[in-house]
């Protein structure tokens, strides 16, 4: 009777593991055989400049991923026109975006700030401590929660914004009638002191430049100068900046991001984080080794007083930018508290 007993408990546990076992495998299988999440991502950048500031963010969320979902990368007006990437993403025509505000049109009251408002940052951390520590996420949240269809996913710092021209500029006049390629908002700054603003395809700005439909572009910093090969024709670079970091957001589409597990949204959020740190060393490191070796441009520079009338300007911009909204007055109120506390701060902060 035991014997018989003892044969019958083993095959009844033989049978049960057999029966965990194949579970296991149908489990398995049934999740190999469902489709991953598949995403159409589009940056602001073009292709040579996308390899540093964003592919290697993707990269590693797809190999984190495991499987379950995958993000496709285009870049700089692929799918759609940069201008068009908003409304873009708002409808579903592509699942996610990396953009500044301001050149993707966005509606909100708080764009004008994306990319370069001018003067209002000096160095990139500065950014991150104002989202972080000064309130800018919260508003930010606030402002795209009042727009359907669209989630905003944060907020990161990148490069200055610099003139990288064909012919040198050591003074505001020689500003005046110089065809650049800027930012909507930068560039409309700017206009007031002869800069005719012009908007083009990333992709087509090195040949207007060889050709001469543009004398420079205000859009970035010296190492996206040479990582984009506008330094090629560009043997200018001008050291006074009129912003000291460009904000880039991240978007997605509302009813996209509903559909992805919390453990991918966790996993997509890090991947930000891992390339807005990235980012910030990359251009610091960028901006001081190619002015020191490059070899391509020549450094000038407009004297601090004459300078000092376009940051005269920037703050009248300030408090026109401040009367389109009680947000935006929010906004301003916090760039002048947040600057007034760097100069009483002082060095390394300001000097």
């Amino acid at each position: 009777m035991e014997r018989r007993e003892f044969l019958k408990t083993a095959g009844m546990g033989a049978t049960a593991a057999v029966a965990a076992t194949t579970g296991i495998m149908g489990a398995t299988e049934a999740k190999a055989a469902k489709a991953p999440i598949k995403w159409r991502m589009q940056t602001y950048a073009g292709a040579a400049l996308a390899e540093f500031v964003i592919k290697p963010q993707i990269d590693a969320f797809n190999k984190a991923a495991n499987g379950e979902m995958v993000i496709e990368l285009y870049t700089s007006d692929q799918l759609v026109p940069t201008s068009e990437l908003f409304r873009a993403v708002q409808n579903g025509t592509i699942d996610a975006v990396q953009c500044d505000e301001d050149s993707m049109s966005s509606p909100a009251d708080v764009a004008i700030f994306g990319a370069y408002f001018p003067f209002a940052t000096r160095y990139s951390l500065d950014v991150p401590a104002l989202f972080e520590h000064w309130g800018l996420n919260d508003i930010w949240k606030e402002a795209y929660g009042e727009i359907k269809g669209v989630e905003w996913l944060g907020a990161g710092s990148w490069d200055p914004c610099n003139f990288a021209t064909t012919k040198p500029i050591r003074s505001l006049a020689d500003l005046k009638g110089k065809r650049v390629f800027s930012f909507p908002t930068g560039g409309k700054f700017m206009s007031q002191f002869g800069v005719v603003p012009v908007t083009l395809p990333w992709e087509d700005i090195q040949v207007a430049l060889q050709t001469g439909e543009l004398d420079g572009v205000c859009w970035s910093g010296i190492t996206e100068d040479y990582t984009s090969g506008w330094a090629e024709q560009c043997k200018y670079y001008l050291t006074n900046n009129i912003c000291g970091a460009w904000i880039g957001s991240y978007f997605a589409n509302s009813k996209k991001w509903a559909e992805v597990p919390e453990h991918l949204k966790t996993l997509f959020k890090l991947t930000c984080d891992s390339s807005n740190y990235f980012r910030q060393h990359w251009y610091w490191w960028g901006e001081a080794h190619y002015r020191a070796t490059g070899g391509k441009m020549e450094l000038t520079s407009i004297p601090d007083a004459e300078w000092g009338t376009v940051e005269e300007a920037a703050h009248k911009f300030w408090d026109e930018t401040a009367k389109k909204s009680p947000r935006c007055a929010k906004v301003v109120d916090i760039l002048k508290k947040y600057n007034a506390e760097m100069a009483v701060a002082g060095r390394p902060y300001r000097y």
